[in-house]
Order: C-alpha cells, then sequence, then structure tokens
C-alpha cells in the first residue's frame, strides 16, 4: 500500500504573506533566538571563567565538559532546565548549579545529571532539586539509564528552607533512586568526581554503581571539619571518605578511576554493557517545505492569523501525514504523522476565521465540536499506541448561551479527560499562546506531559494583558466614562503597570525560568528535539503515579 505524503492546501480566506511579510516575521524571529541564545550562552559560563580555571587546576574537569566527552561524539544533548533560576538570586545560580538533560551513549538514550562545582562549589538550591527530580522522572517513566557526575558541597545553607523539607524538597531524589533500583528497573550510575558530602552522599549510595576518582572525590555524611567539631578526632580527607578508602576499606564504591577521563570511559563502557530494547525500523522522509524558512511563519503581532500548515510541513515527514476530519471543525488540525519515521498523531490549533453553519469561528478557541473531534482521535491514537504531538496556540473555550447551549462543559471535560488518559507519551511545543482552560486541554504542564517545550514566541498565562486590565478595571472605567470625566493618574498607573506585568509573566524565559517548560527551543531545531523526545520516550511506563511530575 503506498505510505500517503502531504499536500500542502493553503488555509482558504486566510491572505499568502507577501514578500516584506515574511522577512519582518524572519526578522522578530531571529530577534528572539538570538536574545535566547546570548542568555544561554552567558547561563552555560556557570560561575565564570575564574572558577572553571581553578575546577582545571584542581584536576577536574567542568560539568559541561564531563558531559561532552562522556556523551558520543559529535551527538546532540537535549539541555532540561537551562534557563531555570536565571533571573533569581541576583544571578548567582546559573541553571541553578547543575546541567541536566538527555544525551546518547553508544547510540542509546540517557539521562544525566551534572553538578556545576562553578556554583557556589556545586551546592544544591531550592531549583536544584525540582531539576534533578525532572531527571529521575524520566528515566523511571522510560526506564532510561541515568548518570550522576557528583560535584557538590552539599546544601546551600541560607536557603535550606526551600531545599531540605517538603512532599518535593531533597528527600523525594533519595525515594526517587530508591524506586528505581527496587521497582521502576531504571539503571543509576553515580561517579562522584568531586565532594558528596552529609545527606548527599544517600545518592550514589542508592545507585546502582559507585565510581570515584582518585584525588579529587570525597563521600561521607561529614567531612573532616565536621568531624572534628562533633567528636573531637582529626582525620584526614582521603582517610575520611576518599576513593582509595571506600574501594579497599568500606566497600561501598565499586570503581575506582584515576581521573575524569578514565572515569567517564568506564561510564560509557557499564552503559554499553546494559540490556537494550531492538530499536524499530524506521524509514524517514524529509519535510514537505524547507526547515530553512519556519522563521517565517509566525506574524510580528501574536494576534494576527497565520497557516500552522506552514510550521508542521517543516517539522513532520512528507510521508505518512493524513489529516483526520479534515472537513469538521477545521479550527483544530488532527492529523496522523511521521517525525523521522516515528509515528505520532499531531494535534495543532489553526489560527484565523472558519466558516460553520452560516457563521464564522474564531481560530484558536475551543469549540464543541472542536473538543469531540480531539476526543476521538486521541482515543484513537491511544488504542494504536501512537505518541501525541500538541502544537499550542490556543486562546481558550469559546463562551456564551450558545456554547453553553451545545454542551461545552461536557466536551470539555471529554477532551480533558480522554488526553489525560492517554496511553501513550504526549510531547507539547507551544508556539504562540496557550491560554485558559484550552491550555489545560491541549496537555498543559499539570497533566503531566512527558516532554513540555516552547518557541521564543511561546505566551503561556491565563490570559493576556489587555484581557486583565479588562478583568480587573472594567467596572471602574465605566463608572468614570458614565461621569464623563478623565482616567485618573493612578488608575492609569495600575493599568499600565498591569500590562507590564504580563507582558513580563507572558515571555517565554519568564515560564521557562520556573520550570513550566522542560526548554525554550529554536524554531529550527523542532523536528530534531521531537525525534530525540520521542526516541526517549520510546518505553513509556504511565502508570506509576510517583512519576508523575510535581
Amino acid at each position: 500500500m503506498q505510505t500517503p505524503e502531504a499536500v500542502f492546501r493553503p488555509q482558504p480566506g486566510l491572505a499568502a504573506p507577501d514578500a516584506r511579510e515574511r522577512a519582518a516575521r524572519a526578522g522578530r524571529m531571529r530577534h528572539l533566538v538570538h536574545q535566547l541564545g546570548r542568555l544561554e550562552e552567558q547561563l552555560r559560563v556557570g560561575g565564570g571563567e575564574a572558577r572553571i580555571q581553578r575546577q582545571h587546576k584542581a584536576g577536574k574537569l567542568t560539568a559541561r565538559e564531563r558531559i561532552e566527552r562522556l556523551l558520543d561524539p559529535g551527538s546532540f544533548f537535549l539541555e532540561i532546565g537551562l534557563l531555570i533560576a536565571h533571573d533569581r538570586y541576583e544571578g548567582q545560580a546559573p541553571s541553578a548549579g547543575v546541567v541536566t538533560g538527555l544525551g546518547h551513549i553508544d547510540s542509546r538514550p540517557v539521562v544525566v545529571v551534572a553538578n556545576d562545582a562553578t556554583v557556589k562549589a556545586g551546592a544544591w538550591w531550592p531549583e536544584t532539586i525540582t531539576k534533578i527530580l525532572r531527571c529521575q522522572e524520566i528515566a523511571m517513566r522510560y526506564q532510561a539509564p541515568i548518570l550522576y557526575l557528583v560535584d557538590c558541597a552539599g546544601v546551600n545553607l541560607p536557603y535550606q528552607d526551600g531545599i531540605f523539607p517538603g512532599q518535593y524538597g531533597a528527600g523525594r531524589i533519595f525515594y526517587y533512586n530508591s524506586k528505581m533500583r527496587r521497582q521502576r528497573k531504571a539503571p543509576q550510575i553515580a561517579a562522584v568526581m568531586g565532594p558528596c558530602i552529609a545527606g548527599g552522599a544517600y545518592l550514589p549510595a542508592l545507585s546502582d554503581v559507585i565510581i570515584m576518582v582518585e584525588k579529587t572525590s570525597f563521600m561521607g555524611l561529614g567531612g573532616p571539619n565536621l568531624v572534628k567539631g562533633a567528636t573531637g578526632q582529626t582525620v584526614e580527607a582521603e582517610q575520611l571518605g576518599g576513593a582509595a578508602m571506600h574501594n579497599a576499606v568500606s566497600g561501598v564504591a565499586h570503581y575506582r578511576a584515576a581521573n575524569d577521563d578514565e572515569c567517564l570511559e568506564l561510564i560509557r563502557r557499564l552503559v554499553a554493557e546494559l540490556p537494550r530494547r531492538p530499536a524499530p525500523a524506521r524509514n524517514p522522509t524529509p519535510p514537505l517545505l524547507g526547515e530553512e524558512e519556519i522563521y517565517e511563519t509566525l506574524p510580528t503581532d501574536h494576534r494576527l492569523p497565520y497557516d500552522v500548515q506552514e510550521i508542521v510541513f517543516r517539522v513532520f515527514d512528507r510521508q505518512g501525514y493524513l489529516e483526520f476530519m479534515a472537513d469538521f471543525a477545521p479550527e483544530m488540525l488532527c492529523a496522523n504523522a511521521r517525525v523521522e519515521g516515528i509515528p505520532v498523531g499531531l494535534i495543532a490549533n489553526r489560527r484565523g476565521f472558519f466558516p460553520a453553519g452560516g457563521q464564522a469561528r474564531i481560530g484558536g478557541i475551543v469549540y464543541t465540536e472542536t473538543a469531540r473531534k480531539v476526543s476521538y482521535f486521541v482515543e484513537n491514537c491511544s488504542r494504536q499506541g501512537y505518541p501525541l504531538v500538541y502544537l499550542q496556540d490556543v486562546s481558550g473555550f469559546m463562551i456564551g448561551p450558545e456554547a453553553e447551549q451545545s454542551g461545552i462543559i461536557r466536551a470539555g471535560a471529554e477532551m480533558v479527560e480522554t488526553m489525560s488518559c492517554a496511553g501513550v507519551p504526549r510531547v507539547i511545543v507551544t508556539l504562540n499562546h496557550a491560554s485558559g482552560a484550552g491550555y489545560y486541554a491541549m496537555a498543559g504542564q499539570g497533566f503531566d506531559p512527558d516532554f513540555t517545550f516552547s518557541w521564543p514566541t511561546a505566551r503561556v498565562g491565563v490570559m493576556d494583558g489587555e484581557s486583565a486590565v479588562q478583568a480587573l478595571f472594567a467596572a471602574e472605567l465605566e463608572k468614570i466614562r458614565a461621569s464623563g470625566q478623565a482616567v485618573p493618574e493612578d488608575l492609569q498607573q495600575a493599568m499600565d503597570q498591569t500590562r507590564a506585568d504580563y507582558e513580563r509573566w507572558l515571555d517565554a524565559r519568564y515560564g521557562a525560568a520556573r520550570g513550566h517548560v522542560d526548554a525554550v527551543i529554536d524554531p529550527r531545531q523542532t523536528r530534531r528535539i521531537l525525534r530525540m523526545a520521542l526516541e526517549a520516550a520510546g518505553n513509556p511506563e504511565k502508570s506509576a503515579p510517583e512519576t508523575q511530575r510535581h
């Protein structure tokens, strides 16, 4: 049987952008990507050049150098949580002092957690816990090997109240360690490549394998100073918790490496020996449209319509594409598609106006028929085992008498329920708007999607600034207009501040700093990142509640 192939049919009623508009769109996206790139470059320096040199003088590689040498040469590292906490702590906690993400060893997906000792000696910030737990959840869900490159001075004591206590405090890391060893069968390899002090020592102790590096590593519940203060004993660090002691005397560690490079090579050997499932055969085909022109797809004004197919056909394979119920509720695109040969179910909001029963429907709004169409499609994909990819640009559900009479509450509940209970991986990419309950129904973060990404243009929030002004000040403004008076200066300032606050809150980088997405991505990397996420999600384990994202 011949495989269906994508055919680009321009969205009816939507004028194609001319060359000037395309250039303006591309210019705006390039500017946003450049801003994002500058921020990422700054964060990747960690604690700065002086601390990097100090790390080298101590005979140690930095966290990022370790990851680069650990993973397959030239392979892609999908960093998760790079922007977390970038706008907090007066800029003193780049990436919350830990580098986390997905990579490949021997062509096998692995999860990596590496303390950045150039940032506060690798000490844990509150957001460090969030990042480690997120990676452990990924490893548990897909039974992927997780590799800890430990170089950590312990808890950042001035912030201990946000680190030590609570259901999702540092103790949760050790709970997940235990679950992975006893129940979830996710291999854990811990390399102690620097200090590993106090409660943090339980992270390697609860792993399957512990490697320690000679002369630079230390593992102990208390360091020499604490031991002296508590017991009066004077002891050298090597004797107390060095690599030789833990390999030859205590038996806590399993392997000893002479230096960082030998340690990383040993990890690669151990991962290569792990059992693996055979990779399914795939036949990828290139997208129908040029990937390099994806910057031209979104308008410069986020409120204007565009043809989402211009994005779809630059990200997904040209073969294997078949739209579902194309003539019904066209404001939502549902289709069988492929990402480099991986079959998926695609759900994407369309923007613009669509005729329906003599009336125009607004794209980006979820109507009763929209919700029922998506629910049925999601159920089919779940039964057939197709992962779901959501391209979000949603403003919310339709409201009003007709919407209520059509049963939109029940239809919306069905859409949420089928998405929540789908037994397949769900990956979301927020392109533009993600507002109201529509964001939830399109697999918003609270519904535990497997991966969440956003473009720099993403605007995630309950509503935009202008809508917030109307919600907060409409009654007061109505009274002022009725009296014929001018808007008082203090009220105008309050409205302007509300608009400014919402613009800041809706910025994609703001959400990423708070862990609302795994990463803000360059649109040109969308296809590559989707493929990597889907490869990692090849063995979903959705049943255990402890793997749910907090």
